[in-house]
């Protein structure tokens, strides 16, 4: 499986010639998800979804299709009849031949004054784990972890003590956009150092195979 890292926390997994990308938010590229067959979207925050985004990846797609969260689906569902499907936690299902599983249901706690609204993580595979914004640990062994490593709802002590919790072979920095070049060493040593597990960075358009 060839993994892309596009801006901040939008992933582009490609496999058999088929192409699948998480979170294509406001914050990443705008053509960020098209070319893809499937595209999945943790939640409704502007930096994980983005309309535009999606309108352009399906009109450029006939057979594209969405899976997300229901507050998600009804903002574009009607726009793209039988090509947005509602998901949540403990579903299954396969997207461009990738299977997928389904796991979590809250967004974390920014501030306890703001009300939380409803996240799903996605399991790629049985491999490759995108939480969203929250700190999910799937009930499965995960061997690459998309690591949200920077977010106004997480201090790096909760970062390093979710990778100690999945303990994932690998750990790729997500979630990054407001994170500046100054602070990135400080968060690659102290999660490489503490986490357990391997800690990679790519730059926006720089792939792996995982």
């Amino acid at each position: 499986m060839k993994l892309t890292k596009k801006s901040h926390s939008c992933v582009r997994l490609e496999k058999d010639g088929r192409t699948l990308v998480l979170d294509p938010g406001g914050f990443s590229e705008t053509d960020a998800a098209v070319g893809a067959e499937a595209i999945l979207v943790t939640h409704e925050h502007p930096d994980h979804f983005n309309e535009e985004r999606l309108r352009a990846a399906l009109e450029a797609n006939p057979d594209a299709e969405i899976w997300t969260l229901r507050s998600v689906a009804e903002k574009i569902s009607t726009a793209f009849p039988g090509r947005v499907h509602t998901v949540g936690h403990g579903d299954t299902f396969t997207a461009a031949g990738f299977d997928v599983q389904v796991h979590g249901e809250l967004h974390a706690v920014i501030h306890p004054d703001i009300p939380r609204i409803t996240n799903v993580g996605y399991l790629i595979d049985g491999r490759v784990f995108h939480p969203g914004d929250a700190l999910t640990v799937p009930d499965h062994p995960v061997e690459t972890l998309m690591l949200p490593v920077m977010a106004p709802w997480s201090k790096i002590s909760e970062v390093i003590d979710y990778v100690r919790e999945v303990k994932p072979q690998r750990a790729y920095d997500i979630h990054d956009a407001l994170l500046t070049d100054l602070a990135r060493p400080i968060y690659d040593n102290q999660i490489g150092a503490l986490g357990g597990s391997r800690h990679l960075r790519l730059t926006p358009g720089e792939s792996s195979e995982v």
